[in-house]
C-alpha cells in the first residue's frame, strides 16, 4: 500500500495542476471577455463620435444651405426691383436716345430688348450659382461614405419619373392594366 499512496498524491497533484489550468483558462476567458467588452465600448464610442460629427455636419450643410439661399433671394429680388422701375426708365431713356440719332421706332426698341435679356441672363447665372448651395453636397457625400446611398437611388427614380411621358398611367389606366405606376411600385 505504500506504492499506492504515493500514486493518489500523485494523482491529487495532477488534479491540482489541472484545476490550476483550469482556472488559468477560465481567467483567461475572463481577461477575454473584459477586453472585448472595453473594445466594444470604445466602437459605441467612436459611432457617437462619428454620429455627432455627422450631425454637425448636417447642420452646417443645412446653415451653408440656409445662407445660400437668402443670398439668392435678395438677390432675385433686387433684380425684381431694379428691373421694374429703374430699367424701364433707361430703356425708355435710350429708346429716346436712339430715336435722336436716326435709328428707328422698331430698331430702338429691339435693341433695348437685347440689353434687357443679356441683364436677365447673367442675373439669372448669378441667381443659379448661389442655389447650387442648396442641394446639401457635403451631406450627401458623407451619407454614401456610410453606405446610404439610398438617396442617389431615390433621385435616379425621381428622375426617372420625371424624364418618361405622364400620359404612360393613363394609357394602363384605360387598358385596364394600371395596378402599377410607370416605375413598377404598386398603387395605393
Amino acid at each position: 500500500m505504500a506504492t499506492g499512496e504515493p500514486r493518489q498524491a500523485a494523482g491529487e497533484g495532477a488534479g491540482t495542476g489541472q484545476a490550476d489550468a483550469h482556472a488559468g483558462t477560465a481567467a483567461g476567458v475572463a481577461d477575454s471577455l473584459r477586453a472585448l467588452g472595453a473594445e466594444g465600448r470604445a466602437g459605441l464610442r467612436a459611432s457617437r463620435d462619428a454620429l455627432r460629427a455627422l450631425r454637425l455636419l448636417v447642420a452646417a450643410d443645412i446653415a451653408l444651405a440656409r445662407a445660400a439661399l437668402i443670398r439668392a433671394l435678395v438677390g432675385v429680388a433686387l433684380a425684381v426691383i431694379f428691373g421694374g422701375s429703374a430699367w424701364l426708365l433707361l430703356m425708355a431713356a435710350l429708346i429716346a436716345a436712339l430715336q435722336a440719332l436716326g435709328l428707328s421706332w422698331l430698331a430702338a426698341l429691339l435693341v433695348t430688348a437685347l440689353l434687357s435679356l443679356a441683364v436677365t441672363a447673367v442675373s439669372a447665372r448669378a441667381a443659379m450659382r448661389y442655389f447650387e448651395h442648396s442641394s446639401l453636397r457635403a451631406t450627401r457625400r458623407q451619407l454614401a461614405r456610410l453606405g446610404l446611398g439610398a438617396l442617389d437611388e431615390l433621385e435616379a427614380l425621381l428622375r426617372r419619373d420625371a424624364q418618361e411621358p405622364p400620359d404612360t398611367e393613363a394609357t394602363a389606366n384605360a387598358d385596364g392594366e394600371g395596378d402599377a405606376r410607370p416605375n413598377g411600385a404598386p398603387t395605393p
